[in-house]
Formats: C-alpha cells, sequence, structure tokens
C-alpha cells in the first residue's frame, strides 16, 4: 500500500487518534490525490479535534485547488460539511471568495452553519460590504442558545462602527427579546474585554408581560 493509499485509510479508521495523527502527516506533508479525501472526511468526521487538523491540512495546500473544492462543500445537503467548510475558508483567508457566503448560508436553519457562516463572514468581507452584513446579521438578534447569542453579537463587534447603525436599530424594535441582544452587543462593543450579558429569559418574561 502506498503513501497516499494508507493515509486514506487511516482518515477512516476507528480510532480518533489514529485519525488524528493520519491528518497531521497529510498536512505537514502535502499529497496533491489527497485533498479530495481530506474535504469530504470534514462532513463525516465526528470528532471536533480531528475536524480542525483536518482543516489545517487543507490550508497546507494550494489555494487555486483548495478553493474550489472547499467552496463546493457550502452547497451540500450535509450541514456538517456546510459548516466545516466555511470554518475552513475562514482559515484559507482568500477574499475572492467572500461571494460565496451568502444570505442563505449566513441565515442557515441549522445553528452551526449560521454560526461559522458569520465567523467566516466577518474575516472575507471587503470594507464595502461591511454595513450590509451587519444587517443581514442583525436579523439574526435573539436567536438560538446563549452561545448563538454570543457568537452574534461578537461577530458584529468585529465588525467596528459599520455595525453601529444595525445595532441601534434593533434596539428599537418592538421585540424585547431582540433589543435586549442588540443592547447587550452594544455593551460588548463599548468594551469587548467585557462578558457578554444578555439574559433572553427575562427578555422573554418581559415580552409575555406586554413589557
Amino acid at each position: 500500500m502506498n503513501k497516499p493509499q494508507g493515509l486514506v485509510a487511516a482518515l477512516g479508521a476507528e480510532r480518533s487518534e489514529t485519525r488524528l495523527r493520519a491528518a497531521l502527516a497529510a498536512g505537514t506533508d502535502p499529497e496533491p490525490e489527497l485533498l479530495d479525501e481530506l474535504v469530504a472526511r470534514c462532513g463525516v468526521e465526528p470528532d471536533f479535534y480531528v475536524r480542525d487538523m483536518l482543516t489545517w491540512a487543507i490550508t497546507r495546500y494550494p489555494v487555486e485547488r483548495t478553493v474550489p473544492a472547499v467552496t463546493a462543500e457550502l452547497e451540500s445537503s450535509c450541514a456538517q460539511a456546510r459548516s466545516q467548510a466555511l470554518h475552513t475558508l475562514s482559515k484559507i483567508g482568500d477574499g475572492s471568495t467572500w461571494s460565496a457566503i451568502t444570505r442563505e448560508l449566513l441565515t442557515d436553519e441549522d445553528d452551526e452553519v449560521s454560526r461559522s457562516a458569520w465567523r467566516a463572514a466577518v474575516v472575507l468581507v471587503p470594507g464595502n460590504e461591511r454595513a450590509a452584513l451587519a444587517a443581514i446579521l442583525a436579523s439574526q438578534f435573539g436567536r438560538g442558545d446563549a452561545d448563538m447569542h454570543r457568537s452574534l453579537s461578537r461577530a458584529l463587534v468585529e465588525l467596528g462602527d459599520a455595525a453601529d447603525h444595525a445595532v441601534a436599530l434593533a434596539q428599537r424594535s418592538p421585540d424585547p427579546v431582540i433589543r435586549g441582544h442588540a443592547a447587550a452587543t452594544e455593551q460588548l462593543a463599548a468594551d469587548p474585554e467585557s462578558a457578554f450579558v444578555f439574559d433572553i429569559d427575562l427578555a422573554r418574561r418581559a415580552a409575555a408581560l406586554g413589557e
């Protein structure tokens, strides 16, 4: 068995340690024929650390090959494949991939996909698109659990002044949950080192009471 075939087998091994070592080896000494397998494995690999190593390995290949292969995964019906592809694009950091971060991905019904899209978008967005991106992100205020709230707020904070209008507009929403999340985002922007504080249960109680 030659080296690429051996690594392909190891990437699908039962033990996560074996898969991790195989991904490390694939990135340490990139073999052209392994790229498609690395990309495909991202969509099915169950271990977070192995997935992260797969992403690192992919970034070791030439951009002209990785970008088309990874971008194609954004059309996958598999949520993990879309999510990991977005994460990988953020690590590749090629600005030409910005157009692949669509509104559909930014508002994907799968929380991990949308969260990965937020993170990738703030890395790849060109300056003249930052305010438009902020408006789309602001449409997601109040969505999901505390981790989602924090991720969205940090993405908006990363956009700096370009997000100010969208955040201010959300604070005038009739929905107390949206207003509360937007206010917490504004506070985080004022002090990025502070803890993120948004009590969604309190906001929901206020909404139920009509306050």
